[in-house]
């Protein structure tokens, strides 16, 4: 035993040291636990108390002010306002209006409770109105409604005659009738500006056993007691407990900032202070209510550090050895790598945070000089895109998320701003002045429409890309007014002529390069007008006397027919012959010179020797010599037509060998390199010496599934025949086709298979093997 100790690596009795201390951890929680459960649950009720506590508070506090807002509704009252105001001598009762006022005020004890009972005194008429009868003296009230040990007077002097702005009287009992009852009293005198001697008062007698349901919540959880207490320190009201009771109760806590709950013998005392009215709402809470859930958590806390010390002297071993087998692996295979002789232990350690942490620095370094790229990188994109320098989708996409630019349709508008100033080009100030200016036009452009790409255009211009998901007809007059509008902006705020040159608007991206020719031929048309503002290129006047065909366009065109997209090639040249034969009459010299221009465009393509089929070379050179501009432009079309077909099918078939030979590479390496657990697609591209995505791109087209498809496959194959094979151990087989770990290898074989690798080997046995 003491000898396999020794042998085992020092990354592992690391782990198995340190699994071996987690497992003390357990046997302090278990000793710490009890105290720990008791702190917690006290803490957990306390929060709750003071939760449920503050909610009692709030319903309270939005009930009275229910009650004080139906005081102000009776205060703006048309009708109690005209009962409050005609002077005694000059009323013999109003017997409708009060009729109408108490019809009135009987629907406000619906909405609620604590509005069920509440009368309104007339200091004028020295009536009382209350939802369902008119008393005509208030001693008559009185006689049926009374605070017990009142007496009359005392009552008239400070609920009817003295000014009261939202006073809550303290609870008192009450005698309606026969029935008596404790309430609380909500006291408000009409008009609410009155100071002096009121007009009216509005009293609202409320029942503490309907006040006391917003308080329950305490006594019902925890069967404690709560109450309320005024400014003043007067009880309002309370619940669970009696004012005798309240009156013993000693170390109350004052409900401010640190200062919300407290000890007091058996209880934990909670207050709240609402600090607009300056009330207190304090609660008791018996610490026995505490103690069932400490003992709950107690007897959890046994039972698992129990259960934590089996199960980790189970698995420490285990835990441990595994945590160890991937470190060990990748040590050798880094150390592998560098040519280095394995070391030991915490110079391992060493070993992986130096390089991993010099890892990190180059890959941030390298992400810090990207993001810096990615201006320079936007521009570029958008001059590509400009003139037509994308063939296919795919590119088109890879380089647009390389510049980090969503491509928001097919659509849209190209064209170009051209800032005119004065002065000369040498000096520095003019230098400085343009750059300034190229900055203030292409913020301009940005906040005309978020959505536009903008880029510089030699030293005085800006080209700008409008791209749009959708038909283009009803947007092209706002666009052009925008810029319209933009122009003037920039003149009147920082005296600066632009003028804006617009091509036709293009359905699709492989025709912004002619929709951007467009545009400069209209800014070049205002050098010679000098028209300002923005310019279209349907209104400038074309030059028919010479023939369309741009070095932008010839260049769009070889490219074209060089990546093979013969439909795209010929879209291009049926544009030239629109431009020129369409929208043009151009002279037999000038179509002579055109028609020469294409063929010697057609001809660059041979002398680049494109392909290696002399025969087929020669053939195309002979009917590109043989074309000629009297057979008509449909003659001529289909002629050359017939020429980039012929070519582009020529570079397809160059295309698809090299594909077939790069896949061919790729498996013939694959097949030879499958053991290599640390195989990637970076081998595979750097054997066949081709870019990574071509290679992954091309596998999947060719054999119709990933790389890594195929050598998951190829590993399993070559798995399978090890396993009939009984001398070697499933766990050598994994290691022998490439796997890091057995596991690994199980799920992959079963991925591929669908039984287990120890299944597969039982069934080879019994010759049922598929």
């Amino acid at each position: 035993m003491k000898r396999v100790w020794l042998n085992i690596s020092p990354v592992f009795r690391k782990f198995l040291m340190s699994y071996l201390i987690v497992l003390l951890i357990p046997l302090i929680a278990g000793y710490v636990s009890y105290r720990t459960s008791i702190d917690v649950a006290e803490q957990s009720s306390l929060e709750t108390s003071i939760m449920t506590l503050q909610q009692s508070k709030d319903l309270m506090e939005r009930r009275l002010a229910e009650v004080q807002g139906f005081t102000k509704q009776l205060a703006i009252n048309q009708d109690l306002a005209r009962l409050m105001t005609v002077r005694a001598d000059e009323q013999n009762y109003d017997v409708y209006g009060l009729w109408k006022m108490m019809r009135d005020i009987s629907n406000y004890s619906q909405t609620n409770d604590f509005l069920s009972n509440f009368y309104i005194y007339l200091r004028n008429s020295h009536l009382v109105l209350t939802p369902s009868t008119v008393y005509y003296r208030p001693e008559l009230f009185y006689e049926s409604n009374h605070y017990e040990g009142m007496p009359f007077e005392t009552w008239k002097k400070n609920f009817l005659e003295k000014s009261n702005l939202s006073i809550v009287v303290p609870q008192q009992d009450y005698v309606q009738k026969t029935h008596k009852q404790t309430v609380v009293s909500f006291v408000q005198s009409l008009p609410l500006n009155s100071f002096d001697t009121p007009l009216a008062s509005v009293v609202v007698v409320i029942d503490t056993k309907k006040m006391s349901a917003s308080l329950s919540g305490i006594t019902s959880q925890y069967g404690g007691w709560s109450f309320v207490k005024n400014h003043e320190g007067e009880t309002v009201m309370s619940e669970g407990i009696t004012g005798s009771g309240i009156a013993k109760i000693k170390n109350i806590p004052s409900g401010k900032p640190g200062d919300i709950s407290r000890a007091a013998d058996d209880m934990l005392l909670i207050s709240i202070r609402d600090e607009l009215s300056g009330w207190v709402y304090t609660a008791g809470v018996p610490k026995s209510a505490l103690m069932v859930n400490a003992n709950r958590i107690k007897n959890i806390t046994g039972t698992l550090t129990a259960i934590s010390l089996i199960t980790g002297l189970v698995f420490g071993l285990f835990l441990a050895y595994r945590s160890s087998a991937p470190i060990n692996k990748l040590v050798g295979s880094l150390k592998k790598q560098l040519g280095l002789e394995s070391g030991a232990g915490y110079q391992d350690y060493d070993f992986i945070t130096g390089n991993i942490s010099s890892l990190i620095a180059s890959n941030r370094q390298l992400e810090h000089e990207l993001r810096s790229q990615v201006p320079l990188i936007r521009d570029a994109f958008i001059k590509r895109l400009l003139v037509g320098e994308f063939y296919n989708g795919d590119d088109l996409a890879a380089a647009s998320a390389q510049a980090d630019i969503t491509i928001n349709g097919d659509a849209g508008y190209a064209g170009l701003a051209k800032i005119n100033t004065f002065g000369g080009s040498d000096s520095r100030e003019f230098l400085a002045e343009f750059s300034v200016a190229r900055l203030i036009v292409r913020q301009s452009l940005m906040e005309a429409d978020p959505d536009m790409l903008v880029t510089d255009w030699g030293q005085d211009k800006l080209a700008f890309l409008l791209l749009r998901a959708s038909k283009l007809a009803p947007d092209e007059a706002l666009v052009i007014q925008r810029l319209q509008e933009l122009a003037a902006t920039l003149f009147s705020h920082y005296h600066m002529s632009v003028q804006f040159g617009m091509g036709r608007p293009f359905e699709a991206l492989a025709d912004v390069g002619i929709s951007f020719g467009e545009a400069v031929e209209a800014i070049d048309y205002t050098a010679f007008t000098g028209e300002s503002g923005v310019i279209r290129y349907e209104d400038s006047t074309q030059d028919a006397s010479l023939f369309y065909y741009p070095i932008e366009t010839e260049t769009r065109l070889l490219n074209t027919i060089k990546s093979g997209d013969g439909k795209e090639a010929m879209r291009i040249l049926e544009h030239i012959a629109e431009r020129n034969f369409k929208e043009r009459e151009l002279s037999r010299d000038m179509m002579e010179q055109l028609i020469g221009e294409l063929k010697g465009t057609l001809l660059k393509l041979l002398d680049q020797k494109a392909g290696d089929d002399n025969r087929l070379v020669e053939s195309l050179q002979y009917r590109i010599a043989h074309i000629q501009s009297a057979a008509g432009t449909d003659r001529l079309l289909g002629q050359m037509g017939e020429i980039i077909s012929l070519y582009c099918s020529m570079v397809e078939e160059k295309k698809n060998a090299l594909h077939h030979q790069t896949v061919h590479q790729a498996k013939l390496f694959l097949d030879s390199a499958y053991g290599d657990a640390e195989l990637t697609l970076y081998h595979i591209a750097k054997q066949v010496g081709r870019p990574e995505k071509y290679v992954s791109t091309v596998f999947k087209e060719s054999e119709g599934e990933h790389w890594f498809d195929y050598l998951e496959r190829l590993r399993i194959d070559k798995a399978s025949e090890l396993l009939l094979n009984r001398t070697l151990k499933i766990d050598d087989i994994a290691e022998r086709v490439g796997y890091n770990s057995a596991h690994s290898f199980r799920r992959a074989f079963k991925r591929v298979r669908g039984i287990s690798p120890s299944m597969f080997r039982e069934a080879a046995e019994l010759g049922d093997v598929r």
